[in-house]
């Protein structure tokens, strides 16, 4: 395997463990979000795609998915269209309300589709430019794609772990 096969295979991965966090949930899971205070599976899961459309547009120079594909509207959230959920507090969070949960997996296949098609016509000179620094270090193409990856991975996880505490529901494969 070559680095763009690993990428969006790893890409790929939160989409099977987000219809698996999704099947049969209620409306009720989906939204709560425990003690009123914390992350709803529905704010985790919208997250988990909002992320990596805006870092992705960020990072290609060209628009996100959330915007130009409707996704906003069909949502219809009582929050800026910009919003992408870093710094949300619990006012915010419960902004975040699906009826629907197959609206979640939809925006995020499409947000990972667009990040599948975008490495699929990077080089691997591409992938190790660098395009900004952090704490001093430089930031190369692959690392950022890789951190968009990790943090809708991460979420998903917590949306998976959130279900079980909440319906006493484990994943299964």
């Amino acid at each position: 395997m070559d680095a763009r096969e690993i990428l969006t295979d790893a890409a790929q991965r939160p989409i099977e463990s987000t219809h698996q966090v999704l099947k049969g949930i209620s409306t009720d899971a989906v939204n709560r979000m425990p003690d009123d205070a914390h992350s709803s599976i529905a704010w985790l899961i919208w997250h988990s795609g909002r992320q990596m459309d805006a870092q992705l547009a960020r990072l290609s120079g060209g628009s996100q998915v959330w915007t130009d594909a409707g996704w906003a509207e069909r949502f219809g959230l009582d929050r800026p269209t910009d919003d992408m959920g870093f710094g949300d507090g619990p006012a915010d969070v419960a902004k975040v309300q699906v009826q629907d949960p197959s609206l979640l997996t939809g925006y995020l296949e499409a947000t990972v589709d667009a990040l599948v098609s975008y490495i699929s016509n990077l080089t691997d000179t591409d992938l190790d430019d660098v395009i900004g620094h952090f704490g001093g270090s430089p930031v190369t193409r692959g690392v950022r794609i890789v951190s968009m990856i990790d943090d809708a991975v991460a979420h998903v996880a917590q949306a998976a772990y959130l279900r079980g505490l909440l319906e006493n529901w484990r994943i299964g494969y």
